[in-house]
């Protein structure tokens, strides 16, 4: 069996109605078919593209390798834990709703899907619709479906670059236009759409409803400072019950070192501006450029990343010990 390190991934590229043509200022890519609106960085069908594993699948070496891969903290060892995306809305997605564990298993689902957006860039006027309004019941949601303004049931919030928003399982919501996002998840692609405008695609309203919730932990989630220490600076976007999500920005060599904290989680590196090298043990030399994706496996303890200029990117993890939805605001 080969000796796990650090996993460059290719993206997966998905057509969706609402996307984009242009999907600056990640992917410079000339698109003359249908618009794309969602690049899948951590996806099962994901293919390492450095290294002796170079061609397998993100799913494949997580049934091969397990835990060496995963780390110890997740329930299914067979299955790769975070799904790491871009999203490129261009019209507004529908409103829609994710189960949470316990009600994913009772339709034989895998897992749940809590997620979470990063708002990479930002147009004036750029919004989200984010869980029902205080006081709205799921008979008002049924009857305002049924009388196409459901979108007035929603709490419509104004997103900025730098945000960064949680929405629970659970949370009813949507995504306007004019915003590029990275959304860490849940490895799940259950998704109940509960209302798209009058548009004429399949609405999943009564398992919708009852993944609704009429109160979730949904908001924006407060920003520290971050920390800064020779070339580096670091900060906590959140901390949840299903993933970390930090932001790294490197002017100088980083030597990767997993922390004692860590030492039971894989970890995923998202690029979002600049590029750099990583020089690890059993992968030699690659670049690492915005746009693409690390996994380090939980069993690499170190690898040195050295950005050429500077280098911000993403790092998602799992909980190693048991945490609460993060503080949030509307």
């Amino acid at each position: 069996m080969p000796d796990l390190y650090p996993l460059l991934l290719r993206p997966e590229f998905y057509e969706r109605i609402w996307g984009a043509r242009n999907l600056a200022p990640i992917y410079s890519r000339e698109i003359t078919g249908n618009p794309l609106g969602e690049a899948w960085l951590t996806g099962d069908n994901c293919k390492v593209s450095n290294g002796p594993l170079a061609g397998r699948t993100l799913g494949e070496l997580s049934g091969q390798f397990g835990s060496q891969l995963l780390g110890d903290v997740i329930c299914l060892s067979s299955r790769f834990p975070l799904l790491v995306k871009f999203l490129f809305p261009k019209d507004k997605l529908s409103v829609q709703v994710h189960p949470d564990d316990e009600e994913a298993a009772r339709n034989g689902e895998p897992c749940g899907k809590t997620e979470c957006w990063y708002i990479l860039h930002a147009e004036p006027g750029a919004q989200v619709g984010l869980g029902l309004k205080p006081g709205t019941t799921k008979t008002e949601v049924e009857k305002a479906i049924r009388e196409v303004r459901m979108e007035q049931l929603l709490n419509w919030v104004d997103v900025y670059q730098g945000d960064l928003i949680y929405v629970d399982a659970g949370t009813v919501h949507t995504i306007g236009p004019g915003a590029v996002i990275v959304e860490t998840q849940q490895n799940s692609d259950t998704t109940y759409r509960l209302y798209d405008y009058g548009r004429p695609r399949e609405l999943h309203i009564e398992h919708g409803l009852q993944a609704t919730k009429e109160k979730t932990h949904a908001g924006k989630v407060p920003q520290g400072q971050p920390q800064s220490d020779n070339g580096k600076a670091q900060v906590n976007l959140v901390t949840s019950p299903c993933f970390i999500v930090d932001k790294f920005e490197l002017s100088t060599a980083w030597e990767f070192q997993r922390p004692r904290h860590a030492k039971n989680s894989v970890w995923c590196l998202t690029a979002i501006r600049g590029c750099g090298v990583v020089q690890a043990e059993g992968a030699g030399r690659f670049t690492f450029s915005c746009g693409e994706a690390i996994v380090v496996p939980a069993a690499v303890e170190k690898f040195v990343l050295k950005p050429q200029w500077e280098l911000e990117f993403l790092c998602a993890s799992l909980p190693t010990e048991e945490v609460e939805h993060p503080k949030t605001l509307l």
